[in-house]
């Protein structure tokens, strides 16, 4: 079983206004991203929240026992990877699929190819590529979570992924959403054609 965390405990002080609540094809970004990964590999959902919690939680229409609000959100992102792999029950899951609510523009199928190549190859980190830029959702396995729990905040996820250049398995694909980080209203502007 793999669990997604779609981490969602930024400030969004750039954006204006919690990125979680964004919408993109008439879905929040969080909907968006707990829709595309709906897999029959997933057993459990966390949408991690931090800043502005009481209000996302107000209004995004989830399963509220989905959410996981990470005190320590100031901390970093690092710090909600590390709140998702503390709440998961010791042994249950054989990994952790990584979605940055800023990163929403990813399909159902680009998740999917992304759990294939997890389940059909040893590698202890999956991630897609697009033009040869690594994105976003990474997948890592359970093996890695006492990794993840010990990283640098100063470097993040990204420590545990540079310790392990051969454990890589990359997903190259045409989907540039794996590489948008939509973090300030120019950029969503641009991304969203409009």
């Amino acid at each position: 079983m793999l669990v997604v965390a779609i981490l969602a405990a930024g400030e969004s002080r750039r954006m204006g206004l919690p990125k979680a609540l964004l919408t993109y094809g008439g879905k929040t970004f969080a909907e968006h991203l707990v829709a595309a990964t709906r897999h029959e590999r997933v057993g459990l959902t966390r949408i991690v929240l931090g800043a502005q919690a009481v209000e996302i939680r107000s209004r995004l229409p989830l399963d509220p026992a989905w959410i996981l609000e990470n005190q320590n959100w100031q901390e970093g992102q690092l710090s909600s990877i590390q709140a998702v792999i503390r709440s998961l029950p010791p042994g249950a899951t054989e990994g952790l699929m990584l979605c940055p609510v800023d990163h929403p523009l990813i399909s159902s199928f680009l998740v999917a190819q992304l759990i294939q190549e997890f389940d059909s190859t040893e590698k202890q980190i999956v991630l897609p590529s697009y033009k040869r830029k690594r994105g976003h959702p990474v997948i890592f396995r359970a093996a890695l979570y006492e990794e993840l729990l010990a990283a640098s905040r100063e470097v993040g996820a990204r420590e545990v992924v540079w310790a392990h250049p051969s454990g890589v398995a990359e997903v190259e694909t045409d989907e540039e959403g794996v590489i948008l980080n939509l973090n300030d209203p120019e950029t969503l502007k641009k991304a969203l054609g409009e």
